[in-house]
């Protein structure tokens, strides 16, 4: 049976009614979101995780684990990660013999001829749920779902949470939480909020980094007067700058089996579509030399960091920027 994800998010008995559910698509932390809530609800199961890779390398690994029963607890939830059709006739066979036991399969996109897909969707007493990107209304109505009875949600208030989780549902639960912790007394305020979000702090940097990564010495110039770059969080900067650093080698492996364009499009989790023109612009400029290189600089940076506490990081770290944006007109 098909079930549409915003149905099992609003009961939570229909995760529990199937035998099995299928998880697939995109969205990383809607998917994430349904583990956590069945482990909830699972209490007293034993959970089990698997991946379609250990599956695949014994064919009666999950067969034994179903039907093993436990001295402590009398049923399981078992996890399956990755899940491809290559394991369709090992989840069919163990399926037969689930007695109680809960089997829970997670995969990124399937299309139509999905044997996977289609065995969930038309198999009594099991699910399969889609799980699309998130879009501006859905993650606005799972805003004001998390935050009812919090005053102030005003649309100015709305808008800078959204803005700052890029309509991502992972960082988004992050966000909540932090606003959760810090207005215990449920009334938002926006000064504070702003702050809490480093909205203003986040958009700087993310604007520098992108310049950066794409070689405007102009620009980066600018944005290095400009942007406040806080001693406190240099190795938060570090991740960021490593992340798209990852990212671009990513690309730029995948695109050798395909055009850059083609790779940049199908890359998972998905580039945010505001940052994809200064993604495409910047891949264009980065080997996976360069990209090497850079990170080599960074590793030894964030040792430097760690391991001398009298250094000026602040300088250095502002010495790594040029760097990279040097690297991208090599």
């Amino acid at each position: 049976m098909i079930y549409k994800s915003y149905i099992l998010e609003s009961d939570d008995n229909l995760l529990f009614k199937n035998k099995s559910i299928l998880f697939y698509g995109e969205n990383l932390g809607l998917k994430n979101y349904f583990k956590k809530k069945i482990k909830d609800l699972g209490k007293n199961f034993l959970k089990i995780n698997f991946s379609n890779e250990e599956i695949i390398k014994d064919a009666n690994l999950l067969a034994k684990e179903i039907n093993n029963a436990s001295l402590f607890e009398d049923k399981k939830i078992i996890f399956i990660e990755d899940v491809s059709d290559k394991i369709i006739d090992d989840l069919q066979t163990s399926l037969d013999s689930i007695g109680d036991n809960k089997l829970i399969c997670f995969a990124g996109l399937l299309d139509k001829k999905s044997k996977i897909r289609n065995f969930f969707e038309k198999a009594n007493n099991f699910g399969a749920v889609p799980c699309y990107e998130d879009n501006l209304i859905s993650i606005r109505n799972l805003i004001q779902k998390e935050l009812k009875g919090f005053k102030n949600l005003t649309p100015q208030n709305l808008n800078l949470i959204i803005e700052n989780c890029n309509l991502e549902r992972s960082k988004l639960y992050n966000e909540l939480e932090k606003i959760k912790l810090f207005f215990l007394n449920k009334e938002l305020n926006t000064d504070k909020l702003e702050q809490l979000l480093d909205v203003r702090l986040n958009e700087n940097f993310n604007n520098l980094k992108d310049e950066i990564f794409k070689g405007n010495k102009v620009k980066t110039n600018k944005l290095l007067n400009d942007t406040l770059i806080e001693q406190e969080k240099i190795n938060y900067y570090l991740n960021l700058i490593n992340q798209r650093l990852y990212k671009l080698n990513e690309v730029q492996i995948m695109s050798k089996n395909g055009g850059l364009e083609k790779s940049i499009s199908n890359l998972k989790p998905p580039i945010f579509w505001k940052d994809k023109e200064n993604f495409t612009i910047q891949a264009k400029r980065w080997g996976q030399n360069k990209i090497k290189y850079i990170l080599d600089k960074s590793y030894d940076l964030e040792i430097n960091i760690k391991s001398n506490s009298t250094i000026n990081k602040n300088i250095l770290f502002k010495k790594l920027l040029v760097d990279i944006c040097d690297t991208a007109n090599s």
